[in-house]
């Protein structure tokens, strides 16, 4: 999963990476509003993108008829798929149940942890190769915050997963 490749710094680095592979790419509608020719670009290139409410609501801190109303206010501006991806990871149970009823509701199962300023990369490299299995969900974001550690970890775990012949692959 990468995580909202909407910053125009960073895209190339994330999306670039991900030539000769499938992603999951959750984004946020107001990204969306905001840079239509680069999310039309990630959907050219193949990748398949999923609602992650349209301004990154907390699930847990908000109301649930505005939480409702907040992702499908992002369904409108998504292709059909019905992908969702709470943010932070977060979602109270009365959400979870309304919800799954009309999106297929996925949540990451490992964390790159490159949005963390004072990462080590090399261990945090080792940590996500340590823990690669078939059919992992793992998180990479792009961001101001994460931008260098998005460029080191990124094209060196996929190298990685592509020397265990394993791929990366849209949901």
């Amino acid at each position: 999963i990468i995580d909202d490749v909407f910053s125009q710094k960073h895209f190339r680095i994330g999306i670039d990476n991900l030539k000769v592979q499938e992603a999951w790419i959750k984004t946020m509608g107001e990204n969306i509003q905001k840079y239509p020719k680069t999310f039309q670009e990630i959907l050219d290139r193949g990748h398949q993108v999923a609602n992650h409410t349209f301004n990154h609501l907390k699930g847990w801190y908000t109301k649930n008829q505005e939480y409702y109303e907040n992702i499908q206010k992002c369904q409108d501006l998504m292709p059909k798929n019905k992908l969702f991806r709470p943010p932070y990871g977060r979602i109270k149970p009365s959400q979870y149940i309304r919800l799954k009823k009309e999106y297929k509701i996925v949540m990451w199962n490992q964390l790159s942890w490159d949005f963390l300023t004072d990462l080590n990369k090399e261990k945090a490299l080792s940590r996500l190769k340590k823990n690669v299995k078939e059919n992992a969900v793992v998180v990479f974001h792009d961001s101001q915050k994460s931008f260098d550690n998005l460029v080191y970890l990124l094209p060196n775990y996929l190298k990685y997963l592509q020397f265990k012949n394993m791929i990366s692959r849209a949901l």
